[in-house]
């Protein structure tokens, strides 16, 4: 697919393109959350998680609890974890009264649930998940790179200090979420992330455009002008 130490992973919850994406070696893992589920319109949590791993035995997927307290978060990640081998729990770091799920996380990774921990922004929060969970047992710590740029503020010394303190610790993988385009998979793959997770329209780019001569580019989007063109009717003259 691509010369990168990166791993790609596809961002939805549209199982048939999950399925497409396993199937053509597009990706190398999954990604999915509340809101994802919601938009591409999943009825039934425990039918689509069943199917997702049926189909992709042996890709990392990563399904999202559901609750807001604790006590739920815990109940939902041993069902959770329990679909397959290759499933990882995703954790907010807090919940929506800002309470960190720190003591969660320690509790479940030391019963070694693998576990994705989400909605990561700051150093503090890398440092406090990398000390909470179990030495050896798979965790990724996901970063919203995208959306920390989004403020206007650079991610990548922020991305580059999360790498070492992530990776001091063995089974620990840093996540870079939130990608927004092709750049930020060189970007996540020069610094040395782990994972980056991307929408369909990136993966689409990495798989099609990562690596082409720009100076082609020029007549490719002149020829693409001319086809809309054409399409159109409109005129000048």
């Amino acid at each position: 697919m691509r010369n990168l130490n990166v791993e790609v992973f596809a961002d939805g919850a549209d199982i048939e393109a999950m399925k497409l994406a396993y199937k053509n070696k597009e990706v190398d893992g999954f990604t999915t959350n509340p809101s994802l589920m919601a938009k591409a319109g999943v009825e039934d949590y425990k039918a689509f998680a069943e199917e997702a791993v049926r189909e992709i035995p042996d890709a990392s997927i990563s399904f999202e609890v559901f609750a807001d307290d604790m006590e739920t978060m815990e109940r939902e990640a041993e069902i959770l974890q329990q679909y397959g081998d290759n499933v990882f729990v995703k954790i907010p770091i807090v919940n929506t009264k800002g309470e960190s799920t720190i003591p969660l996380i320690k509790k479940l990774s030391a019963q070694h649930v693998q576990l994705n921990v989400t909605a990561v922004y700051t150093m503090e929060q890398v440092q406090a998940i990398t000390d909470a969970v179990t030495e050896g047992v798979p965790t990724y710590v996901s970063v919203f790179a995208g959306r920390i740029a989004d403020t206007g503020v650079d991610p990548l010394p922020l991305m580059k200090a999360a790498v070492k303190v992530t990776h001091s610790k063995a089974g620990v993988k840093l996540l870079w979420a939130s990608c927004r385009e092709v750049i930020n998979v060189i970007q996540a793959d020069e610094i040395g992330a782990d994972i980056i997770t991307c929408p369909a329209g990136v993966v689409s780019k990495v798989n099609n455009n990562l690596g082409r001569d720009i100076e082609s580019l020029s007549v490719d989007t002149v020829k693409g002008f001319a086809k809309d063109i054409q399409s159109s009717g409109l005129s000048i003259l």
